[in-house]
């Protein structure tokens, strides 16, 4: 006998709201519907009513983990349209404030993954570590959410004093390093509960689009930071931590060692940033020729990409804006295809989800 069980559009696990109908024959899950729009804000309409500066205050609002990335991303979309040289500096801080924020979206998501596991201790560790890496992007940029550090043509902040940033880094470097990887890499409890639960194979991943940590857990080896490098990023050595099971356990395990990179390019980055302007000559009131272009990056969830088409005017006359929750969200249905009911608040966290950006 198969029942359906609504979850939303408040769910459990998650605080945004969004819905999933699961038909269940006893507590085996046999299919999945999502449903979103819950957070529909006409993001791209105003963008396409603003000019291109009160446009990065806006798409800078899109997501309130990784707003960063996506008034960058805007700003490089702006800058290709413009052909506009964006200074060395200004590329490294970048870079800083990226994996900066990729840092703090992380340990984020490994707290609400220790806590729904039922491993409190390891969800605050990583809120305390998380609260300091988010007095580093204060320290930098004044603000701990939605920092207004991008403008087009580079940055509107220096950062003043690397060492500062280096000492927050070396305390984050030491925790990650001994106490948080090593529980989702190697604690029996974590397996326990993780291992072999909504996996998603490599075919799948590439079937769907999957992108990020979702897709690179999946065996799928692709992260823009490698692949078409923008910023600072072909300067810098790193790897790409890749798994193959496709569980959650193997999410659990990319975002961890995706941490230890993101440490490593941070001090990359902060040991030779080098001298000189953090900003191009701008005009006062910026028009980008006619044309249209198009710039990706590497959020925390993965890819996301923004098409900006002038006219010529100092207003867009289109802002097309994709986030990697709108890709993976549609791999959360084939995760949960027979696995218990109990896992599915799980599964669907481990996606990453942020439904509030999938809906702008």
């Amino acid at each position: 006998m198969s029942f359906r069980i609504p979850i939303g559009p408040y769910h459990p696990a998650l605080e945004e709201p969004y819905k999933i109908e699961l038909t269940c024959e006893g507590e085996t899950v046999r299919d999945a519907v999502m449903n979103i729009g819950f957070n529909f804000r006409g993001i791209e309409y105003l963008a396409e009513r603003r000019n291109y500066y009160q446009g990065i205050t806006l798409v800078e609002r899109v997501c309130g983990i990784c707003s960063n990335v996506h008034a960058m991303s805007y700003c490089m979309c702006a800058e290709k349209l413009a052909a506009i040289e964006v200074p060395e500096r200004a590329l490294y801080i970048r870079s800083i404030m990226a994996e900066l924020e990729r840092l703090h979206s992380h340990l984020l998501w490994c707290g609400v993954a220790a806590k729904l596991i039922g491993f409190k201790t390891i969800f605050m560790a990583c809120f305390s570590l998380r609260e300091k890496v988010m007095d580093a992007l204060s320290a930098i940029s004044g603000n701990r959410v939605n920092y207004g550090m991008n403008c087009i043509g580079g940055v509107n902040r220096d950062v003043d004093d690397p060492q500062a940033v280096l000492a927050i880094l070396d305390e984050l470097e030491r925790a990650i390093g001994k106490d948080i990887a090593p529980i989702f890499l190697y604690d029996k409890t974590v397996a326990a509960r993780c291992k072999g639960v909504g996996i998603l194979t490599k075919e799948q991943a590439f079937a769907m689009g999957a992108v990020g940590p979702q897709a690179r857990a999946s065996g799928y080896a692709q992260d823009l930071r490698k692949a078409a490098p923008y910023a600072a990023y072909e300067r810098f050595q790193f790897d790409v931590p890749v798994e193959t099971a496709g569980d959650v356990q193997a999410r659990a395990v990319v975002h961890a060692l995706e941490m230890i990179e993101s440490c490593k390019i941070l001090r990359q980055a902060l040991s030779t940033l080098p001298e000189g302007p953090f900003q191009a000559k701008v005009a006062p009131r910026f028009k980008a020729p006619a044309g249209t272009a198009v710039s990706r990056a590497e959020a925390p969830r993965g890819e996301v990409l923004y098409v900006i088409s002038s006219d010529g005017k100092e207003i867009p006359s289109r802002v097309r804006v994709r986030t990697p929750t709108f890709m993976n969200m549609a791999t959360v249905r084939l995760a949960v295809l027979g696995q218990e009911l109990a896992d599915s608040p799980l599964i669907q966290a481990s996606c990453d989800p942020c439904y509030s950006c999938t809906d702008r």
